[in-house]
């Protein structure tokens, strides 16, 4: 059955080549990034099966060996290469059963994220500006940009909330299990009695929307412009460049204040607001499928509680797989791989497990 899948796999992978060196498809640029794209997403599947393939007649050589009259020394040789080969399948089996696994269609695309102080007035907004540092400080980690996009601060320099995008291939696939509800637990510069306390800020991450995909119409929204604001809403500039469009069919309303132009916030207020509607379309999509499949590492729901961050305790806690770390310095200042890549382990575990 796996070699079945493999097969066919490395046929279409062919045939894709056969199609990008078409004339007609070279000239069609939709068909062209589309079958680049599929191209692309298969290749890795591609090598290992044609390393497996070449493992597998090494293999079959070896066993035909050892079947021969052989001197004592050449036995022992040929069967470490039997035990070498043998535990080489055993890894390409392994691997190639991940690759196969359903890939989410956004994990290649950039995203936006959306961090908003919630529950603690002043430190939870203090808090979700420490979020927006430690994954500025991850992004350069793994050579992504940053953009922002619009923020909204408090008199203490935290952010009340803050949209940014990161640009960089693969940027969803690792930033989607940061969606939900980051709790944290220590002594705010505000408690005089030096009292620990406990708030919260919300991380909404949302793979960008092409304009192809979703497709915003002139007559569908309305755009206001107003001042730029600063720390406890005093305006900053004396010209309307902040921009807010609102899509009327649904309500949805994207701000952006933080570009020099009118038309660039504009501009990046439809990049969020296209990224709004995609993200609650593909919400609806999966709500179908709840009852059927909940994945351990959340729903993306900005509601749910997905990690705890205890500063007296230097302790980092998801939650969602009951991973604890002890090394909150590390972990605020963007070293959240470990996090991630465990996260990432347990959905393609849940998803082996139910055989998809």
């Amino acid at each position: 059955m796996l070699l079945d899948r493999l097969q066919s796999l490395a046929d279409r992978y062919e045939k894709l080549s056969e199609l990008l060196c078409d004339p007609d498809v070279a000239s069609d640029s939709k068909k062209l990034r589309d079958y680049s794209k599929e191209q692309s997403d298969l290749q890795p599947a591609f090598e290992a099966y044609a390393e497996y393939k070449n493992v597998m007649e090494e293999l079959e050589a070896a066993k035909m060996m050892q079947a021969e009259k052989l001197d004592d020394e050449m036995k022992e040789m040929v069967k470490m290469e039997i035990e070498d080969l043998s535990s080489r399948q055993t890894e390409l089996e392994e691997k190639i059963r991940i690759l196969l696994l359903p890939k989410d269609p956004n994990d290649d695309k950039n995203v936006i994220v959306e961090i908003r102080g919630a529950a603690g007035g002043d430190e939870a907004a203090l808090f979700a500006s420490d979020l927006y540092r430690m994954y500025t400080r991850y992004a350069d980690a793994q050579g992504w940009r940053v953009e922002l996009m619009d923020v909204n601060t408090n008199d203490l320099g935290g952010f009340k909330e803050v949209i940014f995008l990161i640009n960089g291939r693969g940027a969803y696939s690792k930033m989607k299990y940061e969606s939900g509800a980051h709790r944290v637990q220590r002594i705010p510069t505000t408690e005089s009695g030096g009292r620990i306390h406990t708030s919260t800020s919300t991380v909404a991450v949302m793979p960008e929307a092409e304009e192809f995909e979703i497709e915003i119409h002139d007559k569908d929204i309305r755009v206001d412009t107003f001042c730029s604001s600063g720390a406890g809403g005093q305006s900053v500039n004396t010209t309307k460049s902040a921009v807010r469009v609102t899509h009327i069919p649904t309500g949805i309303v994207a701000t952006c204040q933080d570009g020099k132009s009118q038309n660039s916030n504009k501009e990046k207020a439809l990049q969020v607001l296209r990224a709004r509607i995609s993200d609650i379309k593909r919400q609806e999509e999966e709500a179908k499928y709840a009852g059927e499949r909940k994945s351990k590492v959340g729903t993306g729901d900005r509601s749910e509680r997905i990690r705890t961050y205890n500063f007296p305790q230097s302790r980092v806690t998801d939650h969602r797989i009951g991973l604890t770390l002890h090394r909150l310095d590390q972990v605020m200042n963007g070293d959240i791989t470990e996090i991630i890549s465990a996260l990432s382990i347990a959905e393609q575990a849940e998803l082996m497990e139910k055989g998809e």
